[in-house]
């Protein structure tokens, strides 16, 4: 077992499972990629901002 690779692993799916506690990615309300793509984008920066802040 490669241990480097076990933990970006799971900050991969600890990053996903951060993203799907948004109802509107987890369920994929949208129509278009673009459109889901763009909502990704905007979930990630707010869970960036959250991560910042203290």
């Amino acid at each position: 077992m490669d241990r480097s690779l076990y933990t970006l692993r799971n900050l991969v799916e600890r990053c996903f499972n951060k993203l799907k506690n948004t109802r509107r990615v987890a369920t994929r309300y949208d129509k278009t990629a673009e459109s889901f793509l763009s909502f990704i984008d905007i979930t990630s920066v707010q869970l960036w901002l959250h991560h910042l802040s203290p």
